[in-house]
């Protein structure tokens, strides 16, 4: 159950930090694609339009496996990188974090932007709502109408709550599950309809006017 727990933010934050004259407004926001990432950058651009810098990072997958720094005119490795360090080392997921420059006169240097684009970060993260969400996967169980009380009798004895039901031609409902529980609640389902031992039932069994599925 751990390994499907990620963090995240719900609602966006600001943060800013200030050095010799520049200023560092900074966003952290939760985002579902690079689109939703892409949408936020046109609105904090509009919003700063006098800005000489706006410099990001975003992290998306629930092991952040997807992610994009961009230092957007600073000196390599002195905006992005920093940013996309602290979404790291706040473990989240599935956010953008933009930290915006208004050059103050006097310049930094690579430390003291190093310091100003982490800083800045930190301060959105500080100022936002983490929350811990859980991934999860859903289970499709088709049957006849001729089954349904059994389907229904099935889940009550699993205590499985069910997550939506169509009763139409095709009858069917789903339940939602944690993502590495998908197969084993599946099996689960499998052995207590065929009324046998959870060893000795597969995910191919063929059930009787029934059909459980892991949708993708």
């Amino acid at each position: 159950m751990e390994a499907d727990i990620f963090k995240t933010v719900d609602t966006i934050s600001q943060g800013e930090y200030k050095e010799k004259g520049s200023k560092f407004p900074s966003y952290l926001f939760p985002i579902e694609s690079v689109k939703d990432f892409e949408e936020q950058m046109e609105l904090i651009k509009k919003e700063h339009f006098k800005a000489r810098h706006h410099c990001y990072a975003y992290r998306l997958g629930f092991a952040g496996e997807e992610f994009r720094q961009n230092d957007d005119g600073e000196p390599s490795g002195t905006a992005g990188k920093p940013i996309l360090g602290q979404l790291i080392k706040h473990e989240l997921t599935f956010v953008g974090a933009i930290v915006v420059r208004y050059f103050g006169g006097t310049k930094l240097g690579t430390s003291g932007l190093i310091r100003a684009y982490k800083e800045g970060t930190i301060d959105a993260i500080t100022n936002g709502n983490i929350v811990s969400k859980t991934r999860t996967a859903d289970l499709k169980v088709s049957f006849d109408y001729s089954q349904m009380g059994k389907v229904m009798q099935v889940l009550k004895d699993l205590k499985q709550d069910i997550h939506t039901t169509a009763f139409d031609a095709n009858p069917h409902l789903t339940i939602r599950v944690p993502y590495s529980e998908q197969e084993g609640k599946a099996l689960q389902f499998i052995a207590k309809y065929m009324n046998r031992a959870l060893e000795d039932v597969t995910l191919e069994e063929v059930l009787e006017a029934c059909t459980i599925e892991i949708l993708e």
